[in-house]
């Protein structure tokens, strides 16, 4: 491979003293765990314009060029370490629902991933069904999902960049921080 898709590949991992890129593999096939996932690079904005419509992605801030291409990049190297999550689910939004079929080629909504942007009061409920579900994986597997920072800061304290990914243990506690670079 050339040096640019290399780099295109690489992981970061930021949290954690002493880890390492070998490590996150390992836990996520330990399982008990899942990667909370930004949505990739969008084009300019804040939110979704005004006018926005869930169902029309003409209407919202969608991915940009490069943000397709993180989405590939992020799926390039799970399946290059042949980690495959047991479920991909993702938020409503189209630039979720494109990140999460241009890695994984699969989708599944799952409205607590929805953003709460517009409506904070939608938050608690959100956070309270993401530990619910995080609290029930299984060991030996894990699950990618697809969602907003504002959902992601609600359920971890952690702010997220666009395509950069959380892995967050059962407790629900940040064991690992993914960022896939455009290098």
């Amino acid at each position: 491979m050339r040096r640019r898709e290399l780099a295109g590949l690489a992981l970061w991992p930021l949290l954690g003293a002493g880890a390492h890129a070998a490590d996150v593999p390992d836990t996520l096939r330990r399982g008990r765990c899942a990667v909370l996932l930004r949505h990739a690079s969008t084009t300019a904005g804040i939110g979704d314009p005004p006018g926005f419509t869930l169902g029309q992605c003409s209407t919202q801030r969608n991915l940009s060029d490069e943000g397709r291409a993180q989405a590939q990049r992020i799926g390039a190297w799970f399946a290059a370490r042949q980690l495959a999550p047991g479920a991909v689910r993702t938020s409503a939004w189209c630039r979720c629902r494109d990140t999460a079929q241009l890695a994984f080629g699969q989708a599944i909504h799952w409205s607590p991933l929805d953003s709460t942007f517009e409506n904070r009061k939608l938050s608690p409920a959100a956070t309270q069904a993401l530990r619910g579900a995080l609290a029930a994986l299984p060991a030996g597997g894990f699950e990618v999902w697809v969602t907003h920072q504002v959902n992601i800061t609600a359920l971890t304290g952690e702010f997220s960049s666009m395509g950069q990914g959380l892995v967050v243990d059962a407790a629900g506690q940040v064991v690992q921080t993914l960022a896939f670079d455009g290098a």
